[in-house]
């Protein structure tokens, strides 16, 4: 293709994303720092700073913040590095295992949790029953420890993020570094410490501050857990009295303005330095086999953190099939009703259908732009491809609630963004947009390492043949990229399908909640809502686990790339 259609391409992704990503976030901070009149204003934040609830909120999301990074971290790192250095035995099905944890969001898992570890829950009746508790005076695990509680959960799931991101950087490091520092005598663990580990540090950073970023802004988990002294929760809250109260828009621009410079920390200071990488990847040289009991003990680790990971997986199954869970370690009796009735839900049914069509809808505007956004940054020449690059990462960076917000900010009032909620109240068009504009990072990554990865020299002579260049790209560069770009529409899909933020503050009538809101609401629902809302919890789970791991199946060790800055 030509030097002419890349600036178009440039510029129709520069008008989307003004329009439907600059825009709303510039319309959150002009709620947060003007006036109805236009004034430039700092009451609001000063106000926000000096109120030691908001104050708490913000710290307490801080916090949590940090904590799920640090405890995502000792999780993550001796897994990658463990699975990049040795064979051991099952390690293919062992290290898929262990991204289980995405195929839930950690909102749902949080509804199992809390079966498992409430005052009448399966561990304390475990205890119970073997003499360490008693049953009379049961310990409320989560009464006074819910900020752990949420921070548990947060790792559980965050996890593979940086599992992906430390084992892709580690592949791509030159093993001759290592090898070299061998031949002089330093010791295994001078060589992790003084070369690997600064070298990857790069990726570790980019999957760290993606799950800070996810871990600061989270919503479900702590409106499941009741934890409402949480920033998050207290802009949810805020919704209810938008008109003329700037207070929730402060707080959403605080937490853009910490994501953001979260997001050029890891940009600027590490940026994405190639010292120390090879340009061809001599990975598989690194990995050895173990012996028998070594490589025993190694599986068994991983095996052990899939245990743990999945608690939240088998505390909503059951519940989903029980017929009584209360004081017991399993439920006291077993039934399928739950699917049969949450299938016969108009709810439930309903959410579905919405799902799948946002979904698909917000799929295809990923492909269609990130198909081109691609091939300008691989393919072109012209000047300001990198700075497409990096804008197209944005969306990573700034937390789903505050484009939430800003949607919402913008469709309540009159306007240009008014078209996107028609007087029915669907909000079909602007989920659809909200959920496009968070996942495109990920096909636009998936088609570059497709570009990257695919001989040129084949478009090359197509050209000189006489084929057009729209014919050449179809034809022969789409081929190509096929397996790295369905593995991007994958999971540009099933993460949409159950997105949580926009999905919450976006959707405010029932006929149209996405699944994710539906399941939040049957949680309220008297009676066997937390049934019903596993039910339609373990369907998701099975969905998501098909298509992440057959996403993640396609593109293999690079998959951690999928969610980096």
């Amino acid at each position: 293709m030509s030097k002419k259609y890349a600036i178009i391409i440039t510029l129709v992704t520069l008008a989307f994303f003004c329009v439907f990503f600059f825009w709303p976030v510039a319309g959150v901070l002009e709620r947060a720092f003007f006036t109805e009149s236009g004034e430039f204003t700092i009451g609001s934040t000063l106000s926000v700073l000096s109120n030691p609830i908001y104050l708490e909120g913000l710290s307490n999301a801080f916090l949590l913040g940090v904590a799920s990074t640090l405890v995502t971290f000792l999780v993550a790192l001796p897994l990658a590095v463990m699975s990049h250095r040795w064979v051991f035995p099952g390690k293919r099905w062992l290290t898929l295992m262990v991204l289980a944890p995405l195929v839930l969001p950690p909102f749902v898992g949080a509804v199992g949790v809390r079966h498992i570890l409430g005052t009448e829950g399966s561990l304390n009746a475990l205890l119970s029953t073997i003499g360490l508790v008693s049953g009379d005076n049961p310990v409320d695990w989560l009464g006074a420890s819910k900020f752990w509680g949420i921070v548990l959960m947060n790792a559980l799931h965050l996890y593979p993020i940086l599992y992906m991101n430390i084992l892709s950087s580690l592949s791509s490091l030159d093993p001759r570094m290592e090898q070299a520092a061998q031949n002089l005598g330093a010791s295994p663990w001078t060589r992790f410490k003084k070369i690997t580990l600064p070298l990857c540090m790069p990726g570790v950073f980019a999957g760290a501050a993606i799950v800070f970023i996810w871990s600061f802004t989270e919503l479900g988990v702590p409106l499941v857990f009741d934890y409402t002294r949480v920033t998050p929760v207290q802009i949810y809250d805020g919704i209810k009295d938008l008109q003329g109260n700037p207070i929730p828009y402060v707080l959403v621009a605080v937490m853009l303005l910490v994501s953001v410079l979260i997001y050029f920390s890891s940009r600027v200071i590490l940026g994405r330095s190639q010292l120390g990488h090879s340009s061809k990847t001599k990975s598989q040289s690194m990995a050895r086999p173990l012996p028998l009991v070594h490589g025993a003990m190694v599986s068994v680790a991983f095996l052990g953190v899939f245990i743990v990971a999945t608690i939240p997986h088998f505390g909503v199954f059951f519940l989903s099939v029980s017929e009584d869970w209360y004081g017991t370690v399993l439920p006291s009796g077993f039934t399928l009703a739950h699917y049969g009735e949450g299938l016969g839900h108009s709810q439930v049914v309903s959410s579905i259908r919405n799902s799948l069509v946002y979904a698909l809808g917000a799929t295809f505007l990923d492909v269609l732009l990130g198909v081109g956004i691609a091939w300008v940054i691989v393919r072109s020449t012209i000047w300001g491809r990198r700075i497409l690059d990096a804008m197209m990462m944005l969306p990573l960076a700034v937390p789903g609630i505050v484009l939430a917000f800003g949607f919402l900010s913008l469709t309540a009032s009159s306007g240009f963004f008014g078209f996107l909620v028609p007087a029915s109240g669907n909000p079909a068009m602007i989920l659809i947009l909200a959920y496009a504009i968070r996942r495109l990072p990920f096909v636009v990554r998936a088609v570059v390492g497709g570009l990257e990865q695919s001989n040129i020299e084949l478009e090359e002579a197509a050209l000189s043949l006489g084929v057009t260049p729209s014919r050449s790209f179809l034809k022969i560069s789409i081929p190509l990229i096929g397996s790295s770009l369905l593995a991007g529409a994958v999971l540009s899909f099933a993460f949409a399908m159950l997105e949580v933020s926009d999905s919450l503050m976006l959707a405010q009538q029932s006929e149209h909640f996405p699944i994710t809101k539906a399941i939040y609401s049957l949680l309220s629902t008297l009676g066997n809502g937390h049934e019903l809302a596993s039910a339609l919890g373990v369907w998701a789970m099975l969905f998501l686990a098909l298509a992440i791991s057959g996403g993640l199946l396609v593109v293999g060790k690079k998959g951690g790339n999928l969610f980096r800055f």
